[in-house]
């Protein structure tokens, strides 16, 4: 029951359901299965199906001035229409939409109580549990924020959440803040829009400003008045640094930082770390790319985007099963080969997490008539699972978990590789260790369920 998804919300005064198509558009990279907008006309209106969202939408449109939407893609729960997202609640005290990002790590233990205490489950997603809790809490207090509140002093892992409820729009970030969640409007004093988003380049396409990050614990209710703020249970801070390294936009701001500009130190200080003699830096498109200019430009060596991109072959990190990933991988890239015959290369990846896209390559790049391959990759090795919503679940298939630098290079085929120190990581970002969450890399988890699952992994 985990997923790795983006939610928005928009408040306006004017209609939202176009403006939320496409802002969800502009972060289906964080999910390609399936796509849902609600709004709210006195009812709550819904539409959600499999597919992208140019697809899911593209006969469908109705009112409201409010609205959230969500693209989501599965990691271990099942992908169907069933466990599509936003999810609607109907129970005793009214009726809610609720759209979610992350991954709950104490569900086994919250739906066994949910369901000692009359819930019923028709999704396998940490969603419906989430909204379940709030539910019960709210019919126990009387008080729809006082039932989120109560509900996070249960809740355990990683969660965005963006709700509708009486025409409302609520944004949740969990205690540890783990996943990005945004909160932006417009400049027109007498014709207010606001908007919640997984990521700011959402904002962007709005035309709408960046305000700041909802912070961690923060719960905001935008309404009819304005803006109100609660927090909820506080934690220590732990943004997920793989965020910054892979999964976010190059162009959204996340916690303060620019993710551009992130990865663009990255490669630089991954140049200080390993420099190599080579004529050609290349990049593995696209989350390489940024990282690839940084290592160029401090290294005096040409950049050149040697590789080909296939824009429609998707990403196959988030393809759900392995087999497919293995056939995204051969439909992905092809080498330009007049740019790298005989020529040493530097071939940058923002991750080797599996190792599969990166033997690949290199094996494309041999048969293309590349001098020498000299791997730099801009994160640490990935040695552990991730519990909090990224699609890394065992230890077993990290390439990084029982081998040294030195096998992998083996493995892939490479001349040289290396990766960016853990010092080096967090200095680019530049958010102070005791800050982000290093649990995939350290197998130290921000929280007692991920220690457990090191375990277990």
């Amino acid at each position: 029951m985990k997923e790795k998804c983006a939610v928005l919300g928009i408040y306006s005064h004017d209609e939202v359901f176009d403006r939320i198509r496409y802002g969800l558009h502009t972060l289906q990279h964080r999910g390609q299965e399936s796509a849902g907008i609600a709004t709210y006309t006195g009812k709550i209106n819904i539409h959600r199906d499999m597919g992208l969202v140019s697809d899911v939408f593209k006969h469908t449109y109705f009112s409201g001035n409010s609205g959230i939407g969500h693209v989501r893609y599965s990691t271990t729960g099942e992908s169907n229409i069933r466990n599509a997202q936003p999810l609607v609640i109907n129970y005793s005290k009214g009726v809610f939409a609720i759209a979610h990002n992350g991954n709950i790590t104490n569900t086994g233990d919250l739906k066994s109580l949910l369901e000692r205490r009359g819930s019923i489950f028709t999704t396998t997603t940490d969603t419906e549990i989430i909204a379940q809790l709030i539910a019960q809490e709210h019919i126990r207090t009387g008080d729809f924020v006082e039932g989120i509140k109560n509900a996070m002093e249960h809740l355990e892992g990683a969660y965005c959440l963006t709700i509708l409820y009486e025409g409302k729009i609520i944004a949740v970030r969990d205690p540890w803040g783990f996943r990005p969640l945004v909160f932006g409007t417009n400049e027109n004093e007498n014709n207010k829009t606001y908007i919640v988003a997984s990521e700011s380049c959402a904002l962007d396409v709005l035309s709408l400003k960046l305000v700041r990050d909802i912070k961690p614990s923060e719960i905001l209710i935008i309404d009819d008045s304005g803006i109100l703020s609660t927090t909820g249970p506080k934690q220590r801070t732990a943004h997920c640094m793989f965020e910054y390294v892979y999964f976010s936009r190059a162009d959204s701001i996340i916690n303060k930082r620019s993710v551009y500009e992130v990865r663009r130190n990255l490669g630089s200080i991954l140049l200080q770390e390993s420099e190599v003699d080579a004529n050609l830096v290349v990049p593995v498109p696209d989350s390489g790319i940024t990282a690839a200019v940084g290592y160029s430009e401090n290294a005096d060596i040409p950049y050149g985007e040697a590789l080909m991109k296939n824009r429609y072959s998707g990403r196959t990190f988030i393809m759900p099963e392995q087999n497919d990933r293995e056939i995204g991988v051969r439909l992905k890239l092809n080498p330009i080969i007049s740019e790298i015959k005989n020529r040493e290369i530097v071939l940058i990846d923002d991750s080797l997490v599996r190792g599969n896209t990166t033997k690949r390559l290199i094996k494309v790049l041999r048969e293309a008539g590349v001098g020498k391959v000299h791997v730099r990759i801009s994160c640490p090795p990935i040695r552990f699972p991730c519990p909090y919503g990224i699609d890394m679940q065992t230890t077993g298939e990290f390439i990084a978990s029982d081998k040294s630098v030195d096998e992998i290079k083996e493995m892939i085929g490479a001349d040289s590789l290396a990766y960016i120190s853990l010092k080096g990581l967090i200095d680019a970002i530049g958010i102070s260790k005791d800050n982000l969450c290093l649990g995939c890399l350290t197998g130290e988890y921000p929280i007692k369920s991920g220690k457990q699952m090191k375990l277990k992994g």
